[in-house]
């Protein structure tokens, strides 16, 4: 018997724990249990992953209720719960590796993560001012420097810094 928070699966009303049972068919010649034991691995972490971001939703909806005097029916919660899960895990995930694609990296970084939110300005902009503030307390030397103009190049610097020996 393992206990599930609020999973998709389980009525937060009524159901506290749900039984799960994983049975595993391993045939001879087929190299071992590995893509099922991955496979549930991966449905335990994302089970798990919705849980708790059920859980973040229930709380935020919770505190803006009271915040503006209003009631959120535990259903209504559920639902945009999943919604924006679903959003998130589908659809945001896909986008962010198609931007990553694009620019020719294997990996996803901020300005993706920024470009995906470009529709929505009220997401975008506190995403480019903390892009901005993480720039900013990043030391210099470990910031990647871009090529400049060969006009920039060839100037002198303003002030040379010696360090003290």
């Amino acid at each position: 018997m393992e206990c599930v928070g609020l999973s998709s699966r389980a009525n937060p009303q009524t159901d506290h724990c749900k039984e799960r049972s994983v049975v595993v068919v391993m045939m001879e010649g087929e190299g071992g249990m590995g893509s099922d034991v991955e496979r549930e691995e991966d449905d335990s972490a994302t089970d798990v992953l919705r849980d708790r971001f059920r859980l973040c939703t229930i709380s935020i909806s919770e505190s803006e209720a009271k915040r503006n005097n209003m009631e959120i029916s535990p259903p209504m919660m559920a639902c945009i719960s999943d919604l924006a899960f679903k959003y998130a895990a589908e659809q945001l995930a896909k986008d962010l590796e198609l931007f990553a694609q694009h620019a020719g990296r294997k990996s996803v970084n901020m300005e993706d993560v920024i470009l995906s939110a470009h529709r929505n300005e009220h997401l975008a902009t506190p995403l480019r001012s903390f892009r901005d503030d993480l720039k900013a307390k990043e030391p210099q030397s470990e910031r990647k420097r871009k090529k400049g103009s060969k006009k920039e190049d060839k100037a002198a610097p303003s002030v040379i810094h010696i360090p003290d020996l």
